[in-house]
């Protein structure tokens, strides 16, 4: 493996566009980073829970979110509002919802997260 590898994000080995949503995956060795774009009006329930056939988000996050606001409810009941230049880990069982009229713009670090969320 080389010292030095690059991938840019706006050209990802792979792209996908599920409702209100566009994921870019690349690979960099072993590691697997996502870009997840979330439009106004996204929520989870709606736009995802379609192809992960699940009652909640069941994939675990480890990310950081560069733009918009989520709002985040945990099958638990807790609550929080991510923002930009939040960092944040999730675990399974949750549902999402983009807040505002902003695109919701994050990188997700999880590995398995990244390599398959909104693959149908």
């Amino acid at each position: 493996m080389a010292a030095i590898e690059l991938k840019r994000m706006d050209q990802p080995d792979e792209r996908r566009t599920p409702d209100k949503t566009s994921v870019d995956v690349v690979q960099l060795g072993e590691a697997t980073v996502a870009r997840l774009t979330l439009q106004p009006g996204w929520r989870w329930s709606e736009c995802i829970k379609p192809i992960a056939g699940t009652d909640s988000c069941q994939a675990a996050h480890l990310g950081y979110l560069v733009a918009g606001r989520l709002h985040i409810v945990a099958d638990d009941g807790t609550e929080a509002d991510l923002g930009a230049g939040d960092a944040y880990r999730l675990s399974p069982g949750h549902d999402a919802w983009v807040i505002g009229d902003d695109p919701v713009v994050g990188l997700e670090f999880e590995d398995k997260t990244a390599a398959t969320y909104g693959r149908g």
